[in-house]
């Protein structure tokens, strides 16, 4: 369960971190987009990337946020991950607002989902 704290820090659009782990043991960690849905820390990709293949493997994996200049400390958070079905037309609009111009969010949304 996240504190308030590491709740109010994530609630910010910053650039977080997700490792998982390769067939041979070692971190494969991406730069990428989330969200919060309660305490769950949610993102959305492609079904083929290799972090979501890594995941259908072992779902073990840590996320971490911050620790960049001037962004007041980061969080690396631990556990099980896990990989949804189809998150949706309103998942994906409201992820890609968070971090982007409504211009662009508008253009990048219809090119993934068209």
């Amino acid at each position: 369960m996240l504190t308030d704290v590491v709740r109010e820090f994530l609630q910010k659009p910053r650039l977080a971190r997700l490792s998982t782990i390769d067939s041979n043991g070692y971190p494969h960690t991406v730069p990428l987009w989330f969200d919060m849905e309660g305490d769950d820390i949610m993102i959305i990709s492609d079904r083929n990337t290799v972090k979501i293949r890594h995941i259908a493997v072992n779902p073990k994996g840590a996320f971490s946020v911050g620790g960049d200049t001037g962004d007041g400390g980061g969080y690396l958070i631990k556990g099980e991950l896990s990989v949804e079905e189809d998150p949706g037309y309103e998942w994906t609009k409201r992820l890609t607002y968070r971090y982007e111009e409504k211009e662009q969010a508008e253009k990048d949304i219809e090119d993934w989902t068209t």
